[in-house]
Parts: C-alpha cells; sequence; structure tokens
C-alpha cells in the first residue's frame, strides 16, 4: 500500500483495495486490485450504485460462460474492466464500506458541530 500523506484522510480497507479521500482535491480516491481511479463524490455515489445494480443472483444461477463476468465501465474516470462474480463483490465490499465511512463522518461532523455551537 503506497504511503498516505497529511493532506489525504483514510477511509476503507479490504484484503483487494482501500480507499482514502484527497482533502486537499476533495476526491475520493478507490484502489482496487492496482487499479487507481480517482471520484468525485458525487461521481462515487453514481459509480457504488452502478456496481450496487449488478444482478450478481442472476449470474450466479445463469450456466452460460458470459454470465461469468461483467464490463464494470464509468466513462467519466476510465475505469473499464471485466470483472468476475467475486470480484464484484469485492468491489462491493470496498465501495460500500467506503460509503459508510464517509455517511459516519457526516454524522458525527453534524452531530459535533450542534454540540459545540
Amino acid at each position: 500500500m503506497s504511503q498516505i500523506h497529511f493532506s489525504q484522510e483514510f477511509l476503507f480497507e479490504t484484503p483487494k483495495g482501500y480507499s482514502y479521500q484527497c482533502d486537499t482535491t476533495n476526491t475520493i480516491i478507490i484502489n482496487f486490485s492496482d487499479t487507481i481511479v480517482k471520484y468525485s463524490v458525487r461521481d462515487f455515489l453514481i459509480f457504488q450504485r452502478k456496481v450496487n445494480s449488478v444482478a450478481i443472483l442472476d449470474m450466479i444461477y445463469d450456466l452460460s460462460d458470459s454470465c461469468d463476468s461483467k464490463l464494470i465501465q464509468n466513462t467519466k474516470t476510465n475505469f473499464s474492466r471485466n470483472l468476475t462474480i467475486c470480484e464484484i463483490i469485492q468491489l462491493r465490499e470496498l465501495l460500500n464500506g467506503t460509503k459508510f465511512t464517509l455517511v459516519l463522518h457526516s454524522m458525527l461532523n453534524e452531530v459535533l458541530n450542534d454540540v459545540m455551537v
């Protein structure tokens, strides 16, 4: 894993990747299986919903070879990979954990700001 500098806030980590937020550029950086992609918060949420919308059960029950993997792409960030079912599940775990951390940070900041005022 690369070093994280003081202007970057570590968000979430799995065995297949990690994510952090760059405070300087206000972006979320996802490193998944040695593919590094930078997202604005809005684009990250769109990509996360897109990955979550993949019908994993349909892929599992379809015995054809074409359903063993799915092309996941995001044109704004030039992310385009053909992912297996396991990789999609691993990417979901990373993205959902990252979103959970962002929401938790937001809620904590809101509560702490209300208490301090």
